[in-house]
């Protein structure tokens, strides 16, 4: 799914202050990260691309869909957006999990619903004994993947991400990157994520953008964004184990044993440049 910002502007709608201004960018496909310190515009990136609230000035394009136009295509567009928020209890108002499912379903055309939503449960990692249960009763690691499984339960195009590594332990970061993986080569969806965790989003970005006050600083591949130790430090944003690693090697040994996503693979760069 194609998708353009033109110089677009939001302000708070009380203060009237910019929380994003002149914002340029273009999205095509993969997984993309948006990072940058509290208040620096990324929820309301994705509130934009959600189509909850417009531009103040500038244009948004989404798979055909334009901004300055906003009656028309609207609700077709919202059929093809899927989001997981960073509560995913905001989102649940159902007494069971196959219920919640079923109502994402309900302007779905789909021809056996019952096989649909168990099919659904099994892409996200939760088998049918889920099915009965409380949304509310299940932990906050199982929420967010119900959050998933609703949100894909419509089979949507572009699929947006609030915090979701925020509050998941490092087993269930590991499922949900897996997962996201999955959804972008088998099912070639166009990911959004909006994170701090750096660590998780090293592994799984394509393309980020590094956001502060309102407008991007940076953009590009993940290594040159999420690898950059200066750039990471300038801006406050969390550096990946793995980078702050290699750097601490480079500071005292003045050797540089590369980047690398995962500590397994560091580990044994390290090993080689021992021998």
């Amino acid at each position: 799914m194609e998708i353009t910002f033109n110089k677009v502007c939001y302000k708070n709608k009380i203060t009237k202050k910019f929380i994003i201004k002149d914002v340029s960018f273009k999205i095509k496909d993969g997984i993309n990260a948006f990072v940058g310190p509290s208040s620096s515009g990324k929820t309301t990136i994705l509130k934009l691309l959600e189509t909850m609230i417009f531009p103040d000035s500038g244009t948004i394009k989404i798979d055909g869909f334009i901004s300055e136009n906003q009656n028309k295509s609207l609700d077709k567009l919202r059929e093809n957006i899927g989001i997981v928020y960073q509560n995913p209890q905001s989102q649940f108002f159902k007494n069971t999990v196959k219920d919640e499912i079923a109502f994402a379903l309900t302007n779905y055309n789909c021809e056996d619903k019952e096989k649909t939503i168990k099919e659904t449960l099994k892409l996200v990692g939760l088998n049918n004994n889920y099915l009965n249960r409380n949304p509310f009763e299940l932990s906050n690691s199982e929420q967010i993947l119900l959050s998933l499984a609703i949100s894909l339960a419509f089979n949507p195009k572009l699929l947006l991400l609030d915090s979701p590594f925020k509050n998941l332990d490092n087993k269930n970061k590991e499922q949900l990157i897996k997962l996201l993986k999955m959804l972008k080569y088998r099912y070639q969806k166009t990911i959004i994520i909006t994170d701090n965790d750096t660590d998780s989003l090293f592994k799984i970005s394509d393309k980020v953008f590094l956001m502060n006050r309102g407008k991007i600083v940076k953009e590009g591949e993940k290594n040159d964004i999420l690898g950059n130790f200066e750039l990471l430090k300038k801006y406050d944003i969390n550096i990946p184990n793995t980078v702050n690693f290699t750097h601490l090697v480079m500071e005292k040994t003045g050797k540089n044993i590369g980047t690398r996503e995962e500590i397994n693979d560091l580990i044994k760069d390290v090993y080689r440049h021992v021998k």
